[in-house]
């Protein structure tokens, strides 16, 4: 009984009991890759778009807002089953089979000959969120310490965004290389994806081998099955989970748009200006590069003051940063004039700090026995966000300004900043209420 309550250290991290350093070990390994493999799909499949399927640039922002509103759809339906199973059978299985799917996705996705292949190989992408997305956030949530939550969100926030850098810089400059030692544009299309479908398996290998098993709760905590559904919506009734799903919407909002639209926005005006599809490829990755850059120097920073002050309050702050990084790309008229790259870093601080705020709220506030499921409810606040964000910012990317999806998501920001002070009012007002009856 004393060793299941003993606890272990990571550096300044303390982890929960029964959590050892190898498993914290293995999922940092896993986080590091995690939304690497996640977000290079948009960078490849802009080169699949241009090269392998020979797609007009003046069409593509609508067809990447597409494929990610159809994709959004599919997690939608699976993102509560899938916290249901980990709250039955475990979080590392699901871990798992979102690496293998991930392998499939970049395995087939060279070989589409149309953009319907493209959408029908999103369901596998889909599917793939849902397994890695939902059980980076359950786990996060399970492996620190209460006292030690800001940190440990902090340094996954930064092993993201390393991996993101790394993963994306890699696999994004690779067609370039290939090409230039005389390899044709498509083959290097393929190896490119066949490469990163290969690490997506060592990773699932890696996570079968290095996870802890089993859940948080023993059988006899275990909650029937309806309960565990509905859990998810009925914990929404706590106005800090209500508001940790509303900035769950805009978290994973903003590392779409990001994702999606800020390399396609530096490629098209790459092509537009006579640059070689590698190069034009290649810049546009390095713009998204940078965000992420940002992010992972940033997130070391901010992890320790989400840790020491309150956490709705910290939300409010992260929300401010996002909401000036987002509507600073009204500074620009290229994506590659010299303020760039000041608003880039903007952006990458602004997306590391929401994501961080969201993910430590939560954290604080789902119930043990609930929160596979409770973290899949806030996963779906964040794929309706993509949903609704992809497809409105996709047209508007084609028909308006390659701007504007930042700025629908910069808007919905400052809304969040006032909705996350009426919240901290409202709590501390309950708070005194009850302490004061």
């Amino acid at each position: 009984m004393r060793q299941e309550q003993s606890t272990h250290r990571i550096g300044p991290i303390e982890l929960a009991p029964s959590i050892r350093p190898y498993h914290a070990w293995t999922f940092f390994y896993a986080a590091f890759f995690s939304i690497g493999m996640i977000t290079f799909l948009s960078i490849g499949q802009t080169y699949i778009l241009n090269v392998h399927l020979g797609i007009p640039v003046s069409e593509q922002g609508a067809i990447s807002g597409d494929l990610v509103f159809w994709t959004e759809l599919v997690t939608l339906l699976f993102f509560i089953p899938a916290g249901i199973l980990m709250d039955r059978i475990g979080r590392k299985q699901v871990y798992v089979a979102g690496f293998v799917l991930m392998g499939i996705t970049y395995a087939l996705y060279p070989f589409a000959s149309s953009v319907n292949a493209l959408l029908l190989f999103r369901v596998f992408y889909a599917l793939a969120i849902v397994a890695i997305a939902g059980a980076l956030s359950t786990v996060l949530v399970d492996y620190p310490a209460e006292r030690s939550r800001g940190k440990m969100v902090a340094l996954i926030g930064l092993l993201n965004g390393l991996g993101i850098v790394i993963t994306n810089q890699f696999f994004g400059s690779l067609p370039e290389l290939l090409t230039s030692r005389g390899i044709g544009k498509i083959e290097a299309g393929f190896i490119t994806h066949l490469s990163i479908a290969l690490l997506a398996v060592v990773t699932a290998l890696v996570c079968a081998a290095g996870l802890k098993k089993g859940i948080p709760v023993n059988s006899s905590e275990r909650l029937p099955l309806g309960e565990l559904f509905k859990s998810g919506f009925t914990a929404a009734k706590n106005p800090k989970i209500l508001l940790s799903y509303s900035a769950a919407f805009i978290a994973r909002g903003d590392q779409s748009i990001n994702g999606t639209f800020l390399s396609l926005w530096g490629i098209t005006a790459g092509l537009a200006m006579g640059m070689e599809s590698g190069e034009a490829f290649r810049k546009g990755t390095t713009i998204f590069i940078i965000t992420q850059i940002a992010a992972l120097l940033w997130a070391p920073l901010i992890g320790p003051v989400i840790d020491r002050i309150n956490r709705v309050s910290a939300l409010a702050l992260c929300m401010f940063l996002a909401m000036i990084g987002n509507l600073s790309v009204l500074l620009l008229e290229n994506p590659f004039e010299p303020i760039g790259y000041l608003v880039f870093i903007l952006l990458g601080i602004g997306q590391i700090s929401v994501f961080l705020g969201a993910q430590s709220l939560i954290g604080q506030e789902a119930p043990r026995a609930t929160r596979g499921s409770v973290l899949g409810a806030f996963n779906i606040s964040g794929a309706i966000g993509i949903l609704i964000i992809a497809s409105t910012g996709g047209r508007l990317f084609d028909g308006m300004s390659p701007k504007a999806p930042f700025v629908i998501v910069g808007i919905v920001n400052a809304l969040l900043v006032f909705y996350s002070i009426y919240v901290r009012n409202i709590t501390a007002v309950r708070q005194k209420a009850v302490s004061n009856p």
